[in-house]
């Protein structure tokens, strides 16, 4: 995404006060900060690797059919 998409929203003075980023670019800083923050824990870092192995699981699919939706 270009720089140009980005704009700097200034006070009366010149000074920077606020950033405008569309949502696409927000959603993705969002999302690594969540990342890093949950990465920061060793005890969530653990579980998210183990989760990330697991293949004993059901399908969206089983599950909504298991639920009767």
């Amino acid at each position: 995404m270009p720089n140009t998409d980005i704009q700097i929203v200034s006070n009366e003075a010149g000074e920077p006060t606020a950033v405008l980023v569309p949502i696409e670019l927000w959603r993705e800083i969002a999302s690594e900060h969540e990342t890093s923050y949950l990465l920061g824990s060793e005890t969530m870092k653990q579980r998210l690797l183990a989760a990330a192995q697991r293949t004993d699981g059901l399908s969206l699919g089983a599950v909504v059919e298991k639920l009767g939706m």
